[in-house]
C-alpha cells in the first residue's frame, strides 16, 4: 500500500490558508509540521483509524494530539454526550451534572479537594499560576524547560523563540531549570528570593525522575513559600486512573488534568487543596481571585463525556491496554531499527503509554529533514505518526500492520542515510513550532 493521492487535501488546504493563519486552528496539526505527500485533512475516525478526504485510511497515532484515548467515535462516550446534548447544552444556572462530573474526578485525583472546569488546558495552567500568585502574594512562576508546553498565554510564549508580542516586563517573571537537575531550580530559588509564587513542571514525559526528583521539588518549594503545581494535561488517564502523580505517590498543590479526560471533547479542570482554590470561591476571607470564569467551561455534553470516560476507566483497564499495546509496538519497532542498522540514527524513547522517536542525521545531529523522510514514508504505508502514542483502541492487529510500516520506512531511511536524503525526500522539510520566522 502505497498512499500518495491527496489531491482533495491540496485544494482545501488553499482555501484554509485564505482564511485561517497557518491554515489550522492548533499549530502542530499544521502543514509546516508534516510532509508535502501527507493528508491535509482528516474526515472521520472510528477507533485509531481515520479517513482524509480523499478516502485514504490510516492508523493514528497521538490521536488527536493526545486528547482521544479510547478510540475515536467511542460509542459509550458519544451515546452519553448525545443523551444529555438533546436537554441543552449551557444554561443560565449550573446543571447538576457540574457536580457529578466533580465527584467522578475528584475520586479518581488523590488529594484533590475542589476543581474547577474550562475547555483547554492553557486555561487551566493559567489559572493555577493566577491562585498561586493571589496565595502567596508573589509575581515570578518557574517552569520546567524540558517540557515542550504549558500555555499559549504569555507566561509560557514568552520564553520560546516565538515570543513576538509578549513585553519584556512579563517574559521576566518567568524563570526555568532543568528536569532531574535538582540544583537548577535551587538557583532560581536562590537568584529571586521571595518572589517565586509556584512551580510548575510535568512530572515525568521521556525521561523517570530520578533520586526522588519530585519530592525534593516539592520540599523545596515548601522550605521556600512556593506553591507546586504539576501539568497533567499528558500523564492524567495515560500513566494511571489517577495521573502521574498516583504512580509517584506525590500530592501537588494544584494539577491540571484536560485532553484524554472526555475522549476529545472539550474540557479541561484545574484540581487542588481547598484553602486554595477557595480563593476564587464565595466563602473566602482573603481578597478575592477572578477564578475560571468561562460560558462553555460547564457545557453538559462535555461533562457527561467526561464521566463515560472515567467510567470506562473504572470499569476496564485501559492503562493496561495501553502499557501492553505501547510496549508491543517498542519492541518490533526496535527489531526493525537492529535490522535496518540505524541504531544511533532513530530512536523510540518514553514509557509504553507514550512513546516519541527522534532523527538523526549520519553525523548522528538531531535533523528535521529525517523526521520528515520518516514521516513520509510511514504515511505512504498508511500511519499517521507524529509519534506513537497508542490509545485503548490500538489492537494487536494494529501495532502489526505498524510495525511492517516502520519496518519498510526504516529500509528507505537507511538508504538515505548512505546515498544522500536529497534522493529520498520529496518536497520541503518540517519545521519546528517554536521559531522566530516562517
Amino acid at each position: 500500500m502505497n498512499l500518495t493521492d491527496f489531491n482533495t487535501s491540496r485544494l482545501l488546504q488553499a482555501k484554509a490558508h485564505a482564511l485561517i493563519p497557518g491554515g489550522s486552528h492548533t499549530y502542530a496539526k499544521g502543514d509546516d509540521q508534516f510532509p508535502e505527500e501527507a493528508p491535509g485533512f482528516i474526515r472521520r475516525g472510528a477507533g485509531c483509524h481515520v479517513w482524509d478526504v480523499d478516502g485514504n485510511e490510516f492508523i493514528e497515532y497521538g490521536m488527536g494530539l493526545r486528547s482521544v484515548t479510547l478510540g475515536h467515535a467511542y460509542k459509550p462516550v458519544l451515546d452519553a454526550a448525545m443523551r444529555e446534548m438533546v436537554m441543552g447544552q449551557n444554561f443560565n444556572r449550573p446543571s447538576p451534572i457540574e457536580v457529578e462530573c466533580a465527584e467522578a474526578l475528584l475520586s479518581m485525583v488523590p488529594g484533590g479537594e475542589m476543581v474547577k472546569f474550562a475547555k483547554d488546558g492553557s486555561t487551566v495552567t493559567t489559572a493555577a499560576l493566577t491562585l498561586a500568585r493571589a496565595y502567596t502574594g508573589r509575581d515570578m512562576v518557574a517552569l520546567c524547560s524540558d517540557h515542550p508546553f504549558f500555555s499559549y498565554n504569555d507566561w509560557f510564549i514568552g520564553t520560546t523563540a516565538v515570543s513576538s508580542g509578549i513585553p519584556e516586563a512579563i517574559k521576566a517573571l518567568t524563570a526555568t531549570f532543568r528536569y532531574n537537575d535538582i540544583a537548577s531550580l535551587e538557583d532560581v530559588f536562590a537568584a529571586h528570593p521571595g518572589r517565586i509564587a509556584c512551580v510548575i513542571l510535568e512530572a515525568a514525559r521521556v525521561e523517570e525522575p530520578k533520586d526522588g526528583f519530585l519530592h525534593k521539588v516539592q520540599a523545596l518549594c515548601r522550605r521556600n513559600g512556593a506553591l507546586f503545581i504539576l501539568d497533567e494535561m499528558i500523564t492524567g488517564f495515560r500513566w494511571a486512573n489517577g495521573g502521574a502523580q498516583e504512580v509517584y505517590g506525590i500530592t501537588p498543590d494544584l494539577s491540571a488534568f484536560g485532553k484524554a479526560m472526555a475522549n476529545g471533547f472539550s474540557l479541561s479542570a484545574l484540581v487542588g487543596r481547598r484553602e486554595i482554590m477557595e480563593l476564587g470561591g464565595l466563602t473566602s476571607s482573603r481578597p478575592r481571585v477572578f477564578l475560571l470564569s468561562t460560558t462553555h467551561g460547564a457545557e453538559t455534553h462535555a461533562m457527561a463525556a467526561a464521566i463515560a470516560t472515567m467510567e470506562v476507566y473504572r470499569s476496564e483497564d485501559v492503562i493496561s491496554h495501553l502499557h501492553r499495546a505501547g510496549e508491543r509496538l517498542r519492541q518490533g519497532i526496535e527489531q526493525a531499527i537492529t535490522a535496518h542498522g540505524v541504531a544511533g540514527k532513530f530512536s523510540i524513547a518514553g514509557p509504553p503509554c507514550n512513546l516519541l522517536y527522534s532523527t538523526l542525521d549520519a553525523e548522528g545531529r538531531p535533523s528535521q529533514d529525517f523526521r520528515t523522510l520518516f514521516l513520509q514514508e510511514t504515511i505512504r504505508k498508511g500511519l499517521l505518526a507524529p509519534s506513537f502514542i497508542v490509545s485503548y483502541s490500538h489492537s494487536d492487529e494494529d501495532i502489526d500492520r505498524s510495525i511492517e510500516a516502520v519496518d519498510a520506512a526504516l529500509a528507505v531511511y537507511r538508504r538515505a542515510l548512505d546515498d544522500g536524503i536529497e534522493h529520498y525526500l520529496r518536497g520541503r522539510p518540517v519545521k519546528p513550532v517554536y521559531r522566530k520566522f516562517n
